[in-house]
């Protein structure tokens, strides 16, 4: 039997944005990208804002439907099922969203917010009423009876996320996307977050694919990673190898942007990408990262998509610089 959970197969999720009466402009927001995440795996998909991996998230998830590839969760393919097909899959794969502050409903005790899940998959109220409970003790929102009265505006905003994560596991999934779930809460809470979530995922099993800007907390978080550039993957494999031996010149100036906590190097200048990301409806051609590379090859990465290269196993990049033909033009 497979460990593989969720395999996502050449992906691509375009939008449609009407211009005027009679154009419509397509937005490229995630453009042939393919992950593969096993049980009790954490997949860290890290980028820039508009670099698409949120879209990616939400198609995983099937809340949004990708115009061509393929969505393979628990060896089924579920891309192109209808709604009323996916009520096995809702209750297996959930979300934990980026802002505690918006995601729950204020008319809403923390009871009610965890409960309703079980309510839409038919649980009785017994059995509701110990998955609440429970869910609240797992997120450490203990002793429960103190929290299921209460209000979202009542709770700090670390408390919030963890009724957010405790509504993500009352159903039990085996699947969960953190889409940014430390960025808009207090530092001193975010730690506690993410081993929060890495203890949880060592109890129960799931995979987890884990989306941020942040490839800091990917490293401490991730045992995969996936660095994304205008919906596409430029490099993926092992978070420790990647993040040693960066093969991508986007994968190395991320890298190389993260403060140095090092109050000797507080002066040090830090590289930093030149540069916007390109517009996802119009992206260059070739490397769509080649307008703020310092070493691309003119008339190639300016003009060919770069191969999917494999620099060992697992371990894989999409650029110029790592193949003969590169080599060949310089």
């Amino acid at each position: 039997m497979t460990d593989l959970l969720l395999e996502l197969q050449e992906i691509k999720t375009y939008f449609y944005v009407r211009k005027g009466l009679f154009k419509t402009m397509t937005i490229k927001a995630v453009d042939g990208a393919s992950i593969s995440i096993k049980k009790g795996e954490t997949v860290a998909v890290v980028g820039e804002s508009g670099s698409g991996k949120t879209t990616l998230g939400k198609t995983a998830l099937k809340l949004v439907t990708p115009i061509s590839g393929k969505i393979i969760f628990e060896g089924k393919d579920i891309t192109n099922l209808r709604e009323k097909d996916l009520k096995w899959f809702r209750r297996k794969a959930q979300m934990i969203f980026q802002d505690p502050f918006t995601s729950l409903n204020p008319y809403m005790t923390v009871r009610q917010i965890i409960e309703e899940p079980l309510i839409i998959h038919g649980f009785d109220e017994k059995e509701r009423e110990e998955r609440v409970f429970k869910a609240l003790e797992d997120v450490r929102l203990h002793p429960p009876q103190d929290f299921v009265k209460k209000y979202p505006h009542m709770l700090s905003g670390g408390q919030r996320q963890r009724v957010g994560i405790a509504r993500c596991l009352v159903l039990e999934p085996t699947f969960i996307v953190a889409d940014e779930p430390v960025s808009m809460i207090d530092a001193s809470s975010r730690a506690e977050i993410l081993f929060l979530m890495r203890s949880l995922q060592k109890k129960y099993g799931m995979g987890i694919m884990y989306i941020t800007h942040d490839i800091a907390t990917a490293k401490f978080f991730s045992d995969k990673i996936a660095i994304m550039y205008a919906g596409k993957i430029v490099e993926m494999g092992e978070t420790q190898k990647v993040l040693k031996n960066p093969l991508h010149p986007y994968t190395a100036t991320l890298i190389e942007a993260v403060p140095d906590p090092d109050p000797k190097n507080r002066f040090n200048i830090r590289k930093v990408v030149p540069g916007e990301p390109p517009n996802p409806i119009n992206p260059p051609p070739g490397c769509r990262f080649h307008p703020r590379c310092e070493f691309k090859v003119q008339g190639l990465c300016d003009v060919e998509e770069p191969p999917e290269v494999a620099f060992e196993k697992g371990h894989f990049v999409k650029c110029w610089l790592h193949t003969e033909k590169a080599r060949k033009s310089a």
